[in-house]
C-alpha cells in the first residue's frame, strides 16, 4: 500500500523554490550568491524530508530520486559544462543584422546537442565582441537568451535538464526529434523577428560606431578542439550507455555500480577533459566551476524536497486535463520556478491521465510533447526560468551592456514578443 503524503511536506519544496527565485532579488542577493549558503539552505530543508521519508517507510523512493535521478542529472549536466568550457572561441565580426542572426542560428542548432547552458557559454562572448561596437545591444542579448539559452534545447535530452529529467523516466533518446516542427517553427519566428528588429536599431546607430565595427574586425579563432572528441563522448554515452542497449543495467537486482554506468563514464570524460585541455584555453574562455557548483548545491534540496511534492502530485492531480492546459501550466510554473522539478511535478500529473494513443515515459504522447514545449520553451520568460539565463545577464553586464530589470525584461520583451510566438505554436501542434 503506497503510503499517503500529507500536504505539508510540500512546503520544503516550496521554500526551496522561492528561495531561488525570490533571494536574488532582495537585498540578501549578495547572502545567496555564494554557493555555500545555498547548500546550508538545501541541506536545511533536505535533510528533515530524507528523515522523515525514511522514518515513514520510504527510502527506496528517496534512494532512486537522489542515486538515480540526481546523480545522473548532474553528472551530465558537468560533463556537457567542462568538456564546452574547454573550447574557446574568439572574434570580432561584424555586427550586421545577418551576421547576428546567424550567430544566434548557430546557438539554436547547438543548444540540442551540447545543451543549452553549453551552447550559451561557448557563443556569448563571441557574440558581445561581434556587438560590442553597437550602441543597441540589449535586445541582442534578450534574443540570445530565448533563442540559444532555451528554445534551441528541445530536440534531444542533452538540450535542456527538464528533458534529461523525463530521458530518466523512459522517453527514449530519439522520441525528441519528434519534436522537430515545434522547433523549426518555433525557431525560425523568433530568428525572422529578430532580424528584423535588429534592422531596425541597426539603422538608427551612429556612423562613427559602424565605421569602428568595420575596422576593428577580427578573425575567428578556436582553440581546445580536444573537447569536440569529449564532447562526442558525452553524446554518444547518454544514447548508447543505459538499459535499452545494456539490458543488465536495468535489471531489478542490478547493483549500482552497474546501474550507474554511464555516470562512470561522464566522470572519465570530465578527467579527460581536464587533463587534455590546456590550463591557457579555459582562463582565455574565463571558465569557472562556481556555475556548475551552484547547480550541485541548489538541486541537492531540490531533489530531495521534491520527492513528496512528486508522490503527493500522483496521489492528488491537479485540475489540468487538457493537452494545451500542459503547456500553458507547465510554461508558468517553468517562468517563475524552474523548469527541472516543474517538469517533473506535471509529469507526475500526466499519469493520473487515461493514457490516449501511444504512451511514452508512462504518459500520454500528447501530453509529453505539451510538458517538454512548457518547460523548455517557457523558461525564456524570465531570467530565473532557466539556469543559463542569468549566467548570461551577468556576462553581458561585466561587458558593459545595459540589461532591463527582472520586469523591464518581461515588459519589453517575453509578454510582446516571446508569448505570442509560444502561442502560435500552442495552437499549431498542441
Amino acid at each position: 500500500m503506497t503510503n499517503v503524503i500529507p500536504a505539508w511536506m510540500l512546503i520544503p519544496f516550496a521554500v526551496q523554490l522561492l528561495c531561488i527565485a525570490v533571494l536574488p532579488l532582495t537585498k540578501l542577493e549578495k547572502w545567496w550568491e555564494h554557493n555555500l549558503n545555498k547548500l546550508i539552505v538545501s541541506l536545511l530543508l533536505g535533510v528533515p524530508v530524507g528523515l522523515w521519508l525514511c522514518l515513514n517507510g520510504m527510502s527506496h523512493e528517496l534512494e532512486h530520486q537522489m542515486i538515480y535521478d540526481y546523480v545522473p542529472f548532474i553528472l551530465l549536466l558537468m560533463a556537457l559544462f567542462v568538456t564546452t568550457g574547454g573550447i574557446c572561441i574568439r572574434g570580432d565580426l561584424k555586427a550586421t543584422p545577418t551576421t547576428n542572426t546567424l550567430i544566434l542560428a548557430l546557438g539554436w542548432v547547438l543548444a540540442s546537442f551540447m545543451g543549452t547552458t553549453g551552447a550559451a557559454m561557448l557563443l556569448i562572448r563571441l557574440l558581445l565582441q561581434t556587438i560590442s561596437q553597437r550602441q543597441h545591444k540589449a535586445h541582442t542579448v534578450m534574443f540570445f537568451i530565448a533563442i540559444v539559452a532555451n528554445c534551441g534545447g528541445l530536440l534531444t535530452p542533452l538540450g535542456d535538464p527538464p528533458l534529461f529529467l523525463l530521458f530518466q523516466k523512459g522517453a527514449p533518446f530519439g522520441w525528441f526529434m519528434h519534436m522537430l516542427p515545434e522547433w523549426l517553427t518555433t525557431g525560425a519566428l523568433l530568428l525572422a523577428i529578430y532580424w528584423i528588429i535588429d534592422n531596425h536599431y541597426y539603422r538608427k546607430e551612429p556612423w562613427h560606431l559602424l565605421s569602428a565595427d568595420h575596422r576593428e574586425q577580427a578573425p575567428i579563432t578556436v582553440t581546445g578542439l580536444i573537447n569536440i572528441v569529449w564532447l562526442l563522448c558525452v553524446i554518444a554515452s547518454t544514447m548508447f550507455i543505459n538499459k535499452t542497449y545494456i539490458p543488465q543495467m536495468g535489471a531489478a537486482d542490478a547493483p549500482w555500480y552497474l546501474r550507474l554506468l554511464r555516470e562512470w563514464a561522464f566522470l572519465a570524460i570530465i578527467v579527460l577533459s581536464v587533463v587534455t585541455t590546456r590550463r591557457q584555453v579555459r582562463q582565455d574562455n574565463n571558465f569557472s566551476w562556481t556555475p556548475i557548483l551552484e547547480v550541485v548545491c541548489v538541486f541537492c534540496g531540490i531533489f530531495a524536497t521534491m520527492t513528496p511534492a512528486l508522490m503527493f502530485m500522483e496521489q492528488h492531480p491537479l485540475p489540468v486535463h487538457h493537452p494545451w492546459q500542459f503547456v500553458y501550466a507547465t510554461g508558468l510554473w517553468s517562468a517563475f520556478l524552474d523548469n527541472a522539478p516543474t517538469a517533473m511535478v506535471f509529469h507526475a500529473a500526466a499519469t493520473t491521465m487515461p493514457v490516449v494513443g501511444q504512451a511514452v515515459a508512462g504518459i500520454s504522447e500528447i501530453y509529453l510533447k505539451a510538458i517538454c514545449m512548457g518547460a523548455v520553451f517557457f523558461g525564456s520568460m524570465t531570467y530565473i526560468g532557466n539556469g543559463p539565463n542569468f549566467m548570461v545577464k551577468s556576462i553581458a553586464e561585466e561587458s558593459g551592456v545595459k540589461m532591463p530589470s527582472f520586469f523591464g525584461y518581461m515588459l519589453k520583451f517575453s509578454l510582446v514578443i516571446l508569448l505570442p510566438v509560444y502561442i502560435i505554436v500552442q495552437i499549431l501542434f498542441i
